[in-house]
């Protein structure tokens, strides 16, 4: 598993956040919300609703963004996450949790709540990062995240790209479709022409070109209740991959620089039966 802490990361990045308030007249209080800039998003929560803030943060500040949940897939999973989130009774993933407490702080239930969705699925199979932007704030969840979701620490690492060699298998297989029209996925043998992206094995020499589900269906077999892969062996050089690796990998070069992106067009994860 590659490194959560203070590593470049990879691709877009979508996160889901808890602001902390801490005006002495309005402690205690939180706010859960979906942000592509981190730093950004909480200057703008701290400036008014005027300057791009929520209406249920404005004029209420100062707002500390404290944690937040990164690694979403796309922003139509972050959003999913961000609404369940803050509807807890709402979500029928979210019924086995009980309503807030009498005296149960709102920090504390929002943790309550965050840990009991790191264990349910969908989200139990995403490739997410918990990170800690105040240390101080620090609690212990309970249950304590899945073990392939790492705790970090600090303001999330700059986008970085991959390494070379790695950026070069990406390259290969985004261009051979459109170079080759007979292009076809070594899983079931069907044209690449219309996929967006077929996911590639970094390793360089393997040959391996298939559509995102056909490499997830043969992820699953292994685990034939799931819908998302956590990881799999390449069947091209048997090495071993970590899909949200994979993912971020094969996604990378075909993604706009867009900070001011808040939605997002559907993600593969949409195409999976529920």
């Amino acid at each position: 598993m590659g490194p959560a802490g203070g590593s470049a990361r990879l691709g877009r990045f979508f996160g889901v956040y808890l602001l902390y308030c801490l005006n002495p007249r309005y402690q205690g209080r939180v706010y859960v919300g979906f942000t592509v800039n981190p730093a950004r998003r909480v200057q703008q929560h701290n400036r008014g609703r005027k300057k791009g803030g929520a209406w249920r943060t404005s004029g209420r500040g100062p707002w500390e963004m404290v944690l937040i949940v990164h690694g979403f897939p796309s922003a139509v999973a972050a959003l999913r996450f961000e609404w369940a989130w803050q509807h807890p009774h709402a979500s029928r993933r979210l019924a086995h949790v009980t309503p807030r407490l009498r005296g149960e702080a709102a920090f504390a239930f929002h943790l309550r709540v965050l840990a009991h969705m790191l264990r349910a699925p969908p989200w139990a199979r995403l490739p997410l990062t918990l990170r800690w932007l105040r240390a101080d704030f620090r609690r212990e969840l309970c249950p304590p995240p899945p073990p392939h979701v790492p705790l970090a620490f600090g303001p999330p690492p700059p986008r970085a790209s991959a390494p070379r060699r790695l950026a070069d298998a990406v390259a290969d297989a985004e261009t051979q479709p459109d170079q080759d029209p007979e292009a076809r996925c070594s899983l079931c043998t069907c044209a690449l022409q219309d996929e967006e992206g077929p996911l590639c094995c970094p390793h360089p020499g393997c040959p391996l070109r298939a559509h995102v589900i056909c490499l997830a269906e043969e992820f699953l077999q292994e685990e034939p209740g799931q819908l998302l892969p956590l990881e799999g062996q390449c069947p091209g050089c048997k090495n071993s991959l970590l899909w949200g690796d994979l993912i971020s990998l094969c996604r990378m070069g075909t993604e706009e620089e867009e900070e001011d992106l808040e939605f997002e067009e559907e993600h593969w994860t949409d195409m999976l039966e529920t």
